[in-house]
């Protein structure tokens, strides 16, 4: 499983945003994968995962399925994104 990030750098919540991720890799050691819906890649991750606001923050199992998405601001908890990447 993974958690990705889709966000946007120059924006209002962008501090927000890098602090969370800064925040989920100390109290986690595991790092939120970072996608820019302006890049191909996040364009097309962004679409296939029917994201249309962000900041957006998803927990996707190892077939590409969403299996949690949070959207906007305030960001999500981290022990609520941490409980989809446990291991099982």
């Amino acid at each position: 499983m993974r958690v990705v990030c889709v966000w946007k750098e120059n924006t209002d919540y962008a501090r927000e945003v890098r602090e969370w991720l800064a925040d989920y890799k100390a109290h986690t050691g595991n790092e939120v994968e970072s996608l820019d819906p302006e890049t191909i890649d996040g364009e097309i991750f962004a679409r296939a995962h029917d994201v249309v606001e962000y900041p957006s923050i998803l927990a996707v199992d190892d077939s590409s399925k969403t299996l949690k998405m949070w959207r906007g601001t305030p960001l999500p908890q981290i022990d609520e994104v941490s409980y989809y990447v446990r291991e099982v």
